[in-house]
């Protein structure tokens, strides 16, 4: 499966912006770009997964599988697969899988 992405969702620098604002920005591109492989990669190994689960499976948090979720979804590269699944609370979570 090819890991390549290719769009940018995440925060950019303004022109006028500090040298160190645009430094961050250019380090959050990165890391964004990372965790959307190491996601990618999780639901091409172990299928349809809630976001406890990929979290599980990665060295990710929680917080950062469920913004790059949304963020992977908005680029079409995954989807919901209209089914629920219990998350690490006990709360029911949705389930993801490759589009």
């Amino acid at each position: 499966m090819n890991m390549q992405l290719a769009f940018d969702l995440a925060p950019g620098a303004r022109l006028h912006d500090p040298d160190t604002s645009k430094q961050a920005a250019a380090q959050a591109k990165e890391l964004a770009a990372r965790h959307h492989r190491i996601i990618l990669a999780a639901l091409e190994a172990h299928g349809p997964s809630g976001k406890d689960r990929i979290a599980a499976l990665t060295s990710l948090t929680g917080v950062a599988v469920c913004r790059r979720l949304s963020e992977l979804a908005k680029a079409g590269r995954i989807a919901t697969t209209g089914r629920n699944v219990q998350s690490t609370s006990g709360r029911s979570e949705r389930e993801w899988r490759i589009a």
